[in-house]
């Protein structure tokens, strides 16, 4: 499949720029594949000596499957993804459903895309194929080290200075290019007191305990839930692997980690999960190696574009969040298809500094309140057996008896939450932005395209 194939000649942007990107995570590849698909000419830069994703499985919900799709990325991900049913709430101790929400064919009917799960690693290679075959240029072992935002340019390492006409920072939590834009000072995302250990764990070696069955019976999303802790279950690499992420309260220094043993690291990780459900417990004791995150959290931050219009920022380095929504990645990949659908708007390059403001507010409207979101999970999982637990719990009940409901502390099953995170559109919310502007940006625009009748 070349890039013939995949670029609509249609709908290429009338302004055609020459794009750098650095970093090529899942948000960087995400904004080069929107960018190229609509004419532009990108470079990604990497520091990494070589592509790689670390961790282990992560969630494609139906507002970034929508744009995947879109952009042809399943093809890439070949017989990698699992579809799940649905995502079980379960009590800590015992395993009880205490919460259901339906996935097929539910988000597919409402949403008009699936919700995916699939290993970091064979997402991301899909990525980067797909990347290539638009025919973006990827620079590996590049670490940028410093910006200029009014030529606009970017210095590596090695010394070496590139120019074009826009940069995209996607350099993560620990963003370089951020404080540029910020005007020197960094707001950078804080830790929340959390961390998550992050394991897979081999299927077959599950089937050997037939108390396991109804965990790995069916591809689905299981979520035990306690005092300030919770464990997340998955299948991914095509069902042949069990993804975990267990989450823990841990206010230690993260530069202390890595002087523990791996023995260690095992035994620190179980001793949170003593005394939960027999089944859970009992996989956790199959994990072999784990790694350790520390869990941050930003806020909205007062700018994304810099002053010159000429460089900004994106994905984790703009909003990182804690991943009780899930929805991180998903982020970066609505303002990859937001960014290029923005500038895709422009008819001359004078409107540029106008679309970039535009894509800015609505990305920082959206992100800020993503992470609002998945904050509260925290707080509605993380509750000790009590009055409010019940509550809770209570409140959940229609969902796993298959009753009607019109609210729900499960914000993947409330009605409202729902549609706000998984039927939102990130191209369709630029345009109608781009639309609602101030109407003297309309009519200057209009006269720089030489039409002063408007429409």
């Amino acid at each position: 499949m070349q890039a013939s194939s995949l670029i609509n000649q249609a709908e290429l942007s009338a302004v055609r720029l020459s794009i750098i990107i650095v970093g090529a995570g899942l948000g960087g590849l995400a904004a080069a594949i929107a960018l190229a698909r609509k004419g532009h000419k990108v470079t990604v830069f990497e520091q990494a000596p070589a592509l790689a994703e670390v961790g282990a499985g992560i969630q494609i919900p139906s507002n970034s499957s929508r744009l995947l799709l879109k952009w042809g990325l399943r093809p890439f991900l070949g017989d990698k993804v699992v579809e799940p049913e649905d995502i079980k709430f379960r009590r800590w101790e015992n395993g009880a459903p205490i919460g259901l929400t339906k996935l097929i064919p539910d988000f597919q009917e409402n949403f008009d895309a699936p919700y995916y799960v699939v290993h970091r690693a064979h997402f991301h290679d899909a990525m980067y194929q797909l990347a290539l075959q638009l025919g973006v240029e990827v620079q590996i072992n590049s670490k940028v080290v410093d910006y200029d935002a009014e030529k606009p340019s970017i210095i590596t390492e090695h010394g070496q200075s590139f120019t074009a006409d826009l940069i995209i920072c996607s350099d993560g939590v620990k963003s370089v290019g951020r404080p540029k834009v910020l005007g020197g000072v960094d707001q950078p995302a804080l830790r929340t007191g959390f961390a998550a250990y992050r394991a897979t764990v081999n299927v077959e070696e599950m089937k050997l305990h037939p108390e396991l069955v109804e965990l790995r019976a069916k591809p689905g999303l299981n979520l035990w839930i306690g005092n300030m802790r919770h464990v997340m279950t998955y299948t991914i690499a095509g069902g042949k692997s069990f993804n975990m992420v267990l989450s823990h309260p841990d206010r230690s220094d993260p530069a202390t980690w890595n002087q523990r043993s791996p023995a260690e690291i095992l035994t620190d990780m179980r001793s949170h999960f003593n005394g939960w459900d027999p089944r859970l417990t009992k996989i956790i004791d199959m994990i072999k190696t784990t790694l350790k995150w520390p869990l941050v959290s930003g806020s909205a931050l007062p700018r994304w574009v810099a002053p010159s219009n000429k460089l900004l920022i994106m994905g984790d380095a703009a909003h990182a969040m804690v991943p009780y929504m899930s929805e991180g990645a998903a982020m970066a990949v609505e303002d990859a298809a937001a960014l290029a659908e923005a500038i895709d708007l422009v008819s001359t390059a004078k409107e540029l500094p106008e679309a970039l403001h535009v894509w800015e507010t609505v990305r920082i409207k959206r992100t800020s309140q993503m992470q609002e979101a998945s904050l509260i999970n925290g707080k509605l999982w993380h509750f000790a057996d009590g009055p409010v637990q019940r509550a809770r719990d209570e409140a959940m009940r229609p969902e796993v008896e298959g009753k009607q409901f019109v609210t729900s502390p499960n914000q993947w099953s409330d009605p409202t939450t729902q549609r706000w995170c998984y039927g939102y559109d990130a191209e369709e919310e630029i345009k109608r932005a781009w639309e609602m502007r101030a109407p003297k940006s309309k009519s200057n625009a209009n006269m720089v395209n030489g039409d002063l009748n408007g429409h």
